[in-house]
């Protein structure tokens, strides 16, 4: 049998043609999966997108070695627990492969983490999709460690509902003129079709969040999204008959928010998470009474001009 003759390596036998180094170079949306364990035991098994970098710190190199980040992706997160400990290890790993020419690393994992959730009355369940994002950087031998998500829920104009009772109790005053009213004759009238008089605005709404995580932390999600939403009180729902519509018309008429109201919720949350060490995010009501959305933007560390 013959020898076979060694495949050509255009990267390492070729210089390059414009000596400059370049920050990052990689591949991205690559199918990957992983899995996340939860706090309570259970593990999800997830569809990801990945995205791989490192920097070319060589100018005279003309490309990095691709096939060794994509082995070492594979080697370490394909099919395993997504942990803090191996990020940590696959940055470090991606900065070997490149055999001197690279000093930085990072990988962003895009996936929807699919969570089961319960009726509020019914006893029926369903599942809600998050998106999430998560991006590690090794930079200089420093790690850092971000989360993205988007969290959607429910919210009712205060406004809308103060105009909505005011137009009710005009309507009850012209049906019930005099100065003592049937109670029967009122409930009856409550519930027939005259008896809708005017109804708040509320629109489904999003917090989108951007977290950096402290040293060595790695919170569990859905314990962190649990969180956000009890914070707001209105989570979206997904088995839903008519007993779960009308608790959920409670929770909106018990949590009235202008999108001022549904950020503070959101920051006095993350203020309270010790994993989360800086933020950014945006609350966004998808007006109904508008073609134009309200929002709130915030984050945790602000410069002062």
């Amino acid at each position: 049998m013959l020898n076979p003759k060694p495949l050509p390596d255009v990267a390492s036998q070729h210089s390059a043609s414009h000596s400059l180094t370049l920050q990052w170079v990689g591949m991205e949306q690559i199918a990957l999966p992983i899995r996340l364990d939860l706090a309570d035991g259970r593990s999800l098994n997830l569809s990801a997108k990945a995205d791989l970098y490192v920097s070319l710190d060589r100018p005279d190199v003309k490309g990095i070695h691709m096939s060794r980040l994509y082995l070492e992706m594979n080697r370490f997160l394909a099919n395993q627990s997504l942990t803090h400990e191996s990020l940590t290890q696959l940055l470090a790993l991606m900065v070997e492969s490149q055999q001197g020419i690279s000093r930085n690393a990072r990988i962003t994992l895009s996936f929807d983490l699919l969570l089961q959730r319960d009726s509020l009355r019914s006893q029926q369940q369903g599942y809600q999709s998050y998106p999430a994002v998560i991006n590690a950087e090794r930079i200089d031998d420093q790690l850092k460690l971000e989360l993205e998500l988007t969290i959607p829920y429910s919210s009712t104009c205060p406004c809308s509902a103060s105009l909505s009772r005011q137009l009710y109790s005009e309507a009850v005053d012209r049906q019930f003129s005099g100065d003592a009213i049937d109670k029967q004759a009122l409930l009856q009238w409550i519930q027939s079709e005259a008896g809708s008089i005017a109804t708040p605005h509320s629109q489904r709404s999003y917090a989108y969040l951007q977290l950096q995580l402290a040293d060595g932390a790695f919170p569990d999600l859905s314990t962190l999204i649990d969180r956000i939403e009890e914070a707001l009180g209105t989570p979206v729902q997904t088995a839903v008959k008519r007993s779960d519509e009308q608790d959920f018309a409670r929770l909106n008429a018990e949590n009235l928010m202008f999108c001022e109201d549904a950020a503070r919720r959101v920051k006095t949350c993350l203020e309270n998470q010790a994993q989360i060490s800086d933020y950014w995010f945006k609350v966004e009501h998808q007006e109904s009474l508008h073609a134009h959305n309200a929002v709130v933007i915030d984050q945790k560390f602000t410069t002062e001009n």
